[in-house]
């Protein structure tokens, strides 16, 4: 059985460790939870880094859960916020839960019958019939204000720029956190809470909570807020988020993303984001350093993130798309690709929208015409002559064909390439 905390530390995992938190892990399996803000139906690419968390720590031979936050998700958590966070409704919650319990099963087994078995709960289950005065008798007498405000949480709010400042509901998250773990103490054994180090203050009251209600052991550990190298949020793009589910992020996009990455965040990242070995990660930055240029480590990163998340045929289908903007990919390899990839692909490249009656077109005349991808006739005509027009990947050599709707992408896009780095698309509207 692998140590987890070592494991953890050679990746650059650990930021906080409770005291002891080793020794419990070493004398026996231990049930740990994260919780997850359960504000979407998909997960991004910011909460991997706790799914990570507890895919090591399954592997390393213990029981994770993954905690849905209905009822945190319903008062908004101050950490790290200058705002309240929108509530949701139930229904809500619940879809986003189902969302969630499906992309976890990449990570997580759930359903062998080994004692370390993955579980998820939320905690809607157990606030939902808790009354406020059965609460604040229960639990709130255990934690006083004074512990409550020292937390850093609590103080950028009420100390901050923000003329908001902090509402009853969210200063009592972190009570209802802490609940959270005393409640999976006592009905699960769970003596570990895992989190972004953002989470420390809330985790430690729980931990707190735990002592002095029942005088029990209990730990903390926490992994660092994830950065990139310049200083720009990690997992943002100029379109939001980089999500998990390939209805908001394509595979090709997400693919796209881990390698565009620096080198520098490469080096990081694939300690983080991946399960290789430390000898195959020290190997792959040997060989990325010997030809940067090959940027080998990006490579072997997305390879590794998108096969885990997408599976491999949608690693593989993203690697023969990206061929397509760089010259390399066939008339064939383009139609191949589904239209949520083909606009991925070619996304802010210019388009035009003509309807169904523009078609069938002369070349020339939807080119120069009816769109203005070119300014004159006479120079589209050049083009095409000097052999530096194509069509869906394939050579214009005729400077009077016939563009019908049988040359279409998906019965409505044509791509236009000039030259080798121009694309336009022209969109037909049925």
């Amino acid at each position: 059985m692998k140590n987890f905390i070592e494991e953890l530390q050679w990746r650059g995992m650990v930021h906080d460790v409770m005291p002891g938190t080793l020794e419990q892990l070493q004398k026996e399996m231990t049930v740990a939870y994260v919780g997850i803000d359960p504000t979407a139906d998909s997960l991004h690419i910011g909460h991997l880094v706790t799914v990570m968390l507890l895919r090591h720590f399954q592997l390393c031979g213990h029981k994770p859960i993954a905690l849905v936050g209905g009822a945190t998700g319903m008062i908004g958590d101050p950490s790290g916020k200058s705002a309240e966070r929108n509530l949701l409704d139930e229904p809500t919650l619940r879809h986003n839960q189902e969302a969630i319990k499906k992309q976890l099963t990449r990570f997580l087994d759930f359903d062998s019958n080994a004692p370390n078995a993955a579980e998820m709960v939320n905690n809607y289950d157990w606030m939902k019939g808790y009354t406020f005065l059965d609460f604040t008798r229960d639990i709130g007498k255990h934690i006083t204000v004074n512990y409550m405000m020292s937390k850093d949480s609590v103080k950028k709010r009420i100390l901050g720029d923000e003329r908001e400042g902090m509402s009853f509901t969210e200063f009592t998250y972190q009570l209802v956190q802490g609940y959270d773990y005393l409640y999976l103490y006592e009905h699960k054994n769970c003596k570990l809470q895992m989190g972004g180090s953002d989470q420390w203050g809330n985790i430690t009251t729980g931990s707190e909570l735990i002592r002095r209600k029942t005088g029990g052991e209990c730990f903390a550990l926490t992994c660092p807020l994830i950065t990139k190298a310049d200083g720009g949020k990690f997992g943002k793009t100029e379109q939001g988020n980089v999500w998990i589910d390939a209805r908001y992020t394509t595979p090709y996009a997400f693919y796209q993303f881990w390698l565009n990455v620096s080198d520098q965040d490469a080096e990081k990242y694939i300690k983080i984001f991946t399960f290789l070995s430390r000898e195959e990660i020290a190997e792959a930055i040997v060989q990325h350093n010997t030809a940067p240029h090959e940027r080998h480590l990006q490579k072997l990163l997305s390879k590794e993130v998108t096969c885990m998340v997408h599976g491999k045929e949608e690693y593989e289908k993203a690697v023969e798309a990206s061929k397509i903007l760089f010259g390399q990919g066939t008339s064939d390899t383009l139609r191949s690709l589904d239209e949520a990839t083909f606009l991925s692909v070619f996304e802010g490249v210019p388009q035009f929208e003509l309807g169904v009656s523009d078609l069938p077109s002369d070349v020339i005349e939807l080119l120069a015409v009816k769109t203005s991808v070119f300014p004159s006739k006479g120079e589209c005509r050049k083009m095409i002559q000097g052999g530096g027009l194509s069509l869906n990947k394939e050579k214009v050599a005729l400077t009077d064909l016939q563009i019908d709707v049988s040359m279409l992408l998906q019965q409505k896009y044509l791509l236009v390439q000039k030259g080798k780095k121009s694309y336009y698309i022209i969109r037909i509207i049925h």
